[in-house]
């Protein structure tokens, strides 16, 4: 009897040794005994691919000191990721032609986000479908130039003016756009018209020309004119946030600010030279962009008017028109220098460049609502399409894809400020005439630099110091 419970002994101890050997196990406690057994715990999800095409898993293990290299290696992949990106950078989608004469004006719908309005110098008006890159309409608009377009959410109606002194109503609910054809009203004013901004919520439109106008749907007289002796006005937006609250750009170069409920215009400032287009912000209330002659777009804060919040540069000839995107972080310039920008609505320089051989002097611009696209107009006859962002992949992207994509991002901001990385992110080519234009701008500064330090240094008489947003401003008055 003591041999068999001796043996028993032994099968037990030998046992308990075979299960603590065991990795990865837990212990389940028996009902009846005290005997613990252990057994494995595998979760299918840790180790096996959900196909075959799928890579396979590997496990892994974060902690940081198991990994002393980690920075140089995320440096490489940061270097190789923003190379990549310039490969794949390749803005130009395609062109939509069509028109007899340059492009004037440029509308958008919320409502079909793949339509665009285009208006041209000798008074077309074509309705495109920029996805099957065809039109879809085209009807001769007005006499003369068309000079605005303008898409009402309030009313669901298009609205153009032109150079014919006329405001025109235009039906825009057919899917195919076939109720383009003839306007539905017609407005006879009493001057040149050179633009038009519907309300966001009211049936109320604004015009600008030889005064700042603002309209019913169905009444054939302003219901209010400001004036605020200026000859004429060369654009106008209402505020997309204060719905109330317009912005105009006068021909005396300066910008006034209305309030539709005054009868009086609330405050004007004046730059040293003529501003071309407005736009506001339409995530930031107070926040407006206008873009300027002397080569700049300024950015300003409609409650402190006494200098610009910033002053974007890089464009070597006037600037024509600008147009927010949908974000209100981003917003996009055309220029007569054939180049259009893209800039971050915080920064001084612009993050792109775009531009070809054949596009000439640009008159307009516009950014698509679903934050996609870029669309330009030249005075070449010719709208050209481009990706918002140039090595934006189109088409589906994979779960997998979007990962690394965005795994790669992280790793270019990280790392964005390394000579290495920056250098090759921000290298652009330009044009031969925009690089003379932009060495001959830089060696002026330079120039004149140097004579106002001359200046100071030899002059007992404390000259002060003026920063170089507030040099732009010529005068504020309320």
């Amino acid at each position: 009897m003591d041999k068999d419970m001796l043996k028993k002994q032994i099968e037990n101890m030998k046992f308990q040794a075979t299960m603590e050997r065991w990795p990865l196990s837990k212990s389940i406690a028996a009902d009846d005994s005290k005997m613990k057994v252990k057994v494995l715990v595998r979760n299918p999800d840790d180790y096996l691919r959900e196909t075959k095409r799928d890579i396979h898993k590997l496990p892994r293990n974060y902690d940081p000191a198991l990994h002393p290299l980690e920075a140089p290696r995320e440096y490489t992949r940061a270097l190789n990721a923003v190379k990549l990106e310039r490969v794949f950078a390749l803005p130009f989608i395609g062109c939509l032609d069509g028109h007899r004469d340059g492009l004037s004006c440029l509308g958008k719908t919320p409502d079909h986000l793949s339509w665009l309005y285009s208006g041209a110098c000798d008074g077309e008006l074509k309705l495109w479908d920029v996805a099957k890159r065809r039109v879809l309409c085209t009807v001769q608009a007005h006499d003369g130039f068309v000079r605005a377009i303008a898409y009402s959410q309030e009313s669901s109606f298009l609205y153009t003016v032109g150079d014919d002194k006329l405001i025109k109503q235009w039906k825009s609910e057919a899917e195919d756009g076939s109720d383009l054809k003839a306007p539905v009203n017609t407005i006879l004013t009493g001057g040149m018209l050179t633009g038009i901004s519907p309300h966001r919520s009211k049936p109320i439109l604004a015009t600008c020309g030889e005064a700042c106008n603002l309209w019913e749907h169905t009444r054939a007289q302003p219901i209010k004119t400001f004036q605020w002796g200026v000859d004429s006005l060369q654009s106008i937006k209402f505020n997309q946030v204060e719905e109330n609250i317009l912005a105009a750009c006068g021909s005396d170069r300066s910008i006034i600010l209305y309030d539709m409920r005054e009868s009086v215009p609330l405050r004007k400032v004046v730059l040293k030279m003529r501003s071309n287009s407005i736009c506001w912000n339409p995530m930031e209330a107070f926040i407006f962009t206008v873009a300027n002659e002397d080569y700049n777009l300024y950015t300003f804060d409609m409650r402190n008017l006494n200098s610009p919040l910033n002053v974007h540069s890089d464009h070597v000839s006037a600037v024509i028109d600008v147009d927010y995107s949908p974000t209100g972080k981003e917003f996009v310039s055309a220029s007569y220098d054939k180049t259009v920008r893209i800039y971050d609505a915080r920064q001084a320089h612009s993050r792109d460049i775009y531009h070809t051989k054949r596009m000439q002097r640009l008159t307009c611009a516009a950014w698509s609502l679903d934050d996609r696209f870029i669309f330009s107009g030249s005075d070449e006859m010719n709208i050209r399409i481009w990706k918002a962002r140039a090595a934006e992949k189109l088409g589906v992207v994979k779960p997998r894809e979007k990962t690394a994509l965005r795994v790669n991002a992280k790793l270019i901001e990280k790392f964005e400020h390394h000579p290495h990385i920056k250098k090759i992110q921000r290298h652009r080519h330009v044009p031969k005439h925009v690089y003379n234009a932009r060495n001959e701008l830089r060696s002026g500064r330079i120039a004149a630099r140097r004579k106002e330090f001359n200046v100071r240094t030899h002059t007992k008489r404390q000259k002060p110091i003026i920063s170089e947003k507030v040099k732009a401003i010529v005068s504020e008055q309320q």
